[in-house]
């Protein structure tokens, strides 16, 4: 998957903006949806996170999975890239402003997460 352009990023956000969703819920699964997204935002909202960091964290996520996703966070301005002039090459994800926002839906989702797992337990 190639970089996008700012161009790119301001034509996506401009589509969202415009989008027409039956439910409000749509919207934000449109951003955070899927299998692993949410994974790596509860990771990251612990502080940040470079792409080994991740990958040992999420052992069933694939390399080219886990960049697919990190580009689409990355492009909807939930989560920030920041490259590090070294070598070698260093890179770390955090949470934008924007994806601070979700930090308390995600702790929410993790504290049912941990009932339901100790439900199936007993």
């Amino acid at each position: 998957m190639e970089d996008k352009t700012m161009e790119d990023k301001t034509m996506e956000d401009k589509t969202m903006a415009t989008k027409q969703y039956n439910v409000p819920v749509e919207a934000t699964l449109e951003v955070i949806g899927g299998k692993w997204k949410v994974v790596i935002l509860c990771h990251l909202k612990e502080g940040k996170k470079r792409f080994g960091e991740l990958r040992k964290l999420i052992p069933d996520i694939t390399k080219k999975m886990l960049t697919q996703q990190l580009r689409e966070l990355e492009g909807h301005n939930i989560i920030h890239r920041e490259e590090y002039d070294e070598v070698p090459p260093r890179v770390e994800y955090s949470l934008t402003e924007e994806g601070e926002t979700l930090r308390q839906i995600l702790d929410q989702m993790c504290h049912w997460g941990v009932e339901r797992i100790e439900r199936d337990h007993d």
